[in-house]
């Protein structure tokens, strides 16, 4: 359902028509895949620069873009609009809080992906934040859990420090992070023996249904199929003892991911309905939605993709920014195009496709060149990767999935379905080549 707004006023009304001489043709010839994320024009606010791609890829005019964004409009927008969009695109002034909206549904995304500020990104959690907010170290803490001296102050610093190991999930070695949380649980297991309040008690059981939803992803992140599905099912039930519904609503998440990338399409579905059921309006819907795009995708049917991905689009418009982005149950508004980007793969619309992973990749890359989600690049890389190869570019090809394969910090059932899919593309797009054929090779090594 398509998202309406009335007409304000602000830095983007529009100006009179014939304000501006017309625009030169920036599209050039195209770029390959891997330059495209250097290739944009750094006197350009990257606002503006993602408009015209979006624009572009869509094979739009600035006329198609301005007649596309009206029917997102409950009232009619003023002639002369066009050359707006064109001031828009040159970067020279941001649209208002009445035309982001607008714009961001145009173009079938969030209003934050477009036109959210540059945030650093939120160093990792240290004993001194920690003693900021709790007045205690982690040693500290640790030492109150074994001598059975709980209180809120206890449980508070707990539930920070459960939340920073959720946001080291992107970037931490899974096997040390298993480790770590294990141990946790343990904490948390001698805190709901002792004497506790209500409240307590449900504090403790939150803290005890996160972990576990984190152990269970990064089981199966590692290949670790039927202890990831065990500790699922353990973190639904401490989310139902808990009443605790974003960890209902995840423990359905990991069941759709899992049955994703197994092609258990069906289940898929299932699983995510049912997570909506259990925490409607709450971030964790979006990416319930995301999924349930992915496999609408991988049977072929695109009304489905495209109903899906509004529905999720609509829901995290409507959400605040959130506090922790980099929380792995949190879905923070870059990962929407994540999804879309997957979806666009799938049903053939590559230039959507190629536009979403170069975004990606641009804005998880840091100054040194390392990635802020290195899973996230990973597939992005993979999509270009798929990308170059129906464009006739074996060797870009071969070279991108060579960098999503290098990556140390990976999902490998998520690789590996990534990897498959790209292995059926070089197979039929180049069926006498052995670089393609052996690529088999060298996915089921980098996934083993």
């Amino acid at each position: 359902m398509r998202q309406r707004h009335r007409r304000g006023q602000g830095e983007g009304a529009p100006v009179p028509p014939g304000g501006g001489s017309p625009e030169a043709p920036r599209d050039g010839n195209r770029l390959g895949t891997l330059q495209v994320v250097t290739e944009l024009d750094p006197t350009q606010p990257a606002w503006a620069e993602r408009l015209r791609r979006e624009r572009q890829a869509r094979g739009w005019s600035q006329t198609d873009a301005v007649t596309a964004m009206r029917t997102f409009s409950d009232v009619p927008l003023p002639d002369g609009l066009k050359d707006q969009w064109k001031r828009w695109e040159r970067g020279r002034n941001r649209p208002d809080e009445f035309y982001r909206p607008l714009i961001a549904a145009t173009f079938g995304t969030v209003v934050e992906s477009i036109f959210g500020e540059n945030r650093a990104p939120r160093p990792p959690a240290t004993d001194e934040a920690l003693i900021m907010r709790s007045g205690m170290d982690t040693h500290e803490l640790v030492q109150r859990i074994r001598q059975s001296s709980v209180n809120d102050s206890t449980l508070d610093a707990l539930g920070f420090t459960v939340e920073q190991m959720c946001c080291d999930y992107a970037s931490a070695e899974p096997a040390a992070l298993i480790t770590k949380s294990r141990e946790w649980l343990t904490n948390v297991t001698q805190i709901l023996d002792q004497r506790l309040s209500l409240p307590q008690h449900r504090d403790a059981l939150d803290a005890a249904g996160w972990l576990t939803l984190l152990i269970g992803c990064l089981e199966y992140d590692s290949g670790q199929a039927r202890a990831a599905e065990s500790t699922r099912v353990a973190a639904l039930q401490l989310g139902r003892e808990a009443d605790n519904a974003p960890v209902i609503a995840w423990a359905h998440e990991m069941r759709a991911w899992f049955a994703l990338t197994n092609g258990r399409y069906r289940e898929v579905i299932e699983a995510a309905q049912a997570g909506q059921d259990a925490a409607p309006g709450r971030s964790v819907a979006v990416q319930l939605l995301g999924q349930e795009a992915k496999a609408w995708a991988r049977m072929g049917n695109h009304r489905h993709v495209t109903r899906a991905l509004e529905k999720g689009r609509v829901l995290l418009d409507s959400l605040p920014y959130p506090e922790r982005p980099d929380n792995h149950f949190v879905v923070d508004p870059d990962k929407f195009d994540f999804y879309a980007m997957d979806c666009y793969r799938l049903i053939g619309d590559d230039k959507l496709a190629e536009m979403h992973a170069t975004e990606i990749i641009r804005k998880t890359m840091n100054p040194d060149g390392t990635s802020q989600s290195p899973m996230r690049t990973a597939e992005a890389r993979l999509t270009l990767a798929v990308v170059a190869a129906r464009n006739g570019e074996l060797d870009q090809a071969l070279t991108i999935a060579d960098e999503a394969f290098s990556i140390d910090r990976r999902s490998r059932p998520s690789l590996l379905m990534l990897g498959t899919e790209l292995d059926d593309v070089l197979r039929r797009f180049y069926p006498k080549e052995s670089r393609a054929t052996d690529f088999r090779a060298t996915l089921v090594a980098a996934t083993a």
